[in-house]
């Protein structure tokens, strides 16, 4: 077993109660993947570490990285949270379901490449006001490759054209034009501005994101194409989806203030 002490970036994933009065944490690293941090005396009162190993935390650390087994902490320097994430459920939710989506796409000790930063750049985004769903939709597009399902996103995945009218195909692994929407009877029937987003996305760098105007119906439209690739193609649902699921459920429940604004406002594809 290797012992080195490194200094690395890191985000903290999660952390749970361990023995009488230690934590473990996973986190995020630049480096090394995910790794498991055992805190000993993190539950201690006046515990000097205690602000670089809250939920939703992105800070310098500096330990003892193992290739296997638990880790140790020794350091932290520049911790900050991710408040708006900590303090509103909804927030917190979507990032839980972006860190889920990482989790179960790699195994722990396994360098993540730019998904590190591209993690980092969603969080932040969130955190400053962004749409939460559209931000976790990006990663939901890009995220597929880890799993091993790379849709070709890119025109029509028997002729290549992007003249006309596109389709999402499960059968195909890809898009269809209508040339050949006849070859697969059960076609997601998504909508031209559902197709452009969904393209958008495959190839979006968050940093470059500023803003984002995507109308209600879209993003319900964007929701239902994913969730059936998910379910279909990948075959994994984090904890947190389910989650965002029952609150989208209970919002639908109640009053729509807003159908009327809604409906007068065009959709503007900006993002």
């Amino acid at each position: 077993m290797v012992k080195q002490t490194q200094t690395f970036e890191g985000l903290v994933m999660s952390r749970q109660n361990y023995r009488e009065s230690d934590m473990l944490v996973k986190i995020l690293t630049d480096q090394f993947g995910k790794k498991m941090f055992l805190v000993n005396r993190a539950r201690k009162p006046g515990f000097t570490l205690a602000a670089g190993i809250l939920p939703f935390t992105h800070a310098d650390y500096i330990g003892e990285v193992r290739d296997s087994g638990l880790s140790y902490l020794s350091a932290i320097k520049n911790p900050t949270q991710y408040r708006q994430i900590s303090n509103d459920i909804t927030l917190n939710a979507y990032a839980a379901y972006i860190f889920g989506l990482l989790d179960l796409a790699f195994p722990d000790g396994r360098p993540v490449g730019f998904w590190f930063k591209q993690v980092k750049q969603a969080l932040h985004l969130i955190d400053t006001g962004l749409d939460p769903q559209i931000i976790a939709n990006v990663v939901e597009v890009q995220m597929l490759k880890a799993y091993g399902v790379e849709p070709n996103w890119r025109g029509c995945v028997i002729d290549g054209r992007t003249d006309l009218p596109l389709d999402f195909s499960e059968s195909y692994g890809g898009l269809l034009c209508q040339q050949h929407w006849d070859k697969d009877p059960h076609r997601l029937h998504a909508s031209p501005r559902a197709i452009f987003y969904l393209r958008r996305f495959s190839t979006l760098d968050l940093s470059q994101v500023k803003r984002i105007d995507v109308k209600p119906a879209t993003k319900a439209e964007l929701k239902r194409i994913l969730d059936v690739i998910y379910v279909d193609m990948v075959g994994v649902t984090p904890k947190a989806k389910r989650f965002i699921d029952q609150m989208n459920h209970w919002q639908d429940r109640l009053p729509d203030r807003t159908k009327s604004e809604d409906s007068s406002n065009n959709d503007r594809p900006h993002i």
